[in-house]
């Protein structure tokens, strides 16, 4: 093992691409890069080739409704969990990608009203998660926001994208217990939730009173 201390923090300077091409283009794209990089002990690695996949940003958004104390979830089939044992089905935020220029939190309103058929207001950035660093370039920016669930339900999405989207309502606490049970496997949504669960009466509070002052 090399034990050389190099507190040097790494930069977008600290690598280079040789080369790039696409190796294929469907729905998504997969890209090879030749390229090397600096080492935390000195010098430079040797040219490595890596496959990414790169299927652009996207966004995610929790929606919370602070009266009744609920969450709107979207359930939907999902291709990339089509090995999953239970079912390629999964229980998730609302979401969408990004397109090119968009802003993330207009793409989280219209979403919202595309998947869920919900009006969502006070959006509070979570964070923003590099999803699978290893070999995909996505990063989802997560939010949640203030949203009146009495009537939430039904089915949505948009037919020329195949969209099949049920709405589905859960007591917080509930939406915690699926996490527990492996019921939530989406990570976005485990983040979310336990950020929610985390300051949850901090946002509660926030969100009221962003009602309050409603006339």
């Amino acid at each position: 093992m090399n034990n050389t201390q190099n507190d040097h923090e790494m930069t977008r300077d600290d690598f280079t691409i040789l080369s790039k091409e696409t190796v294929y283009q469907g729905y998504f794209r997969m890209a090879k890069y030749c390229l090397k990089f600096k080492l935390y002990s000195g010098g430079w690695s040797e040219p490595i080739t890596r496959e990414v996949f790169e299927r652009g940003n996207s966004v995610a958004v929790l929606l919370f409704d602070p009266v009744l104390e609920q969450v709107v979830l979207v359930e939907q089939f999902r291709t990339g969990c089509l090995n999953n044992e239970s079912s390629p089905w999964t229980l998730e935020l609302v979401a969408g990608s990004l397109a090119t220029d968009e802003i993330p939190r207009a793409l989280a309103v219209r979403e919202a009203q595309e998947e869920a058929g919900c009006d969502i207001s006070n959006l509070i950035e979570i964070a923003d998660v590099v999803v699978s660093p290893g070999g995909c370039s996505e990063k989802v920016t997560i939010f949640v926001a203030n949203v009146d669930s009495s009537h939430a339900g039904g089915i949505h999405g948009l037919k020329e994208e195949h969209e099949d989207i049920r709405v589905i309502v859960k007591k917080v606490d509930e939406a915690y217990e699926l996490i527990k049970s492996g019921k939530i496997t989406t990570a976005s949504t485990i983040i979310a939730l336990q950020w929610l669960q985390l300051n949850y009466q901090q946002v509660r509070d926030k969100f009221l009173q962003k009602i309050d002052q409603i006339p």
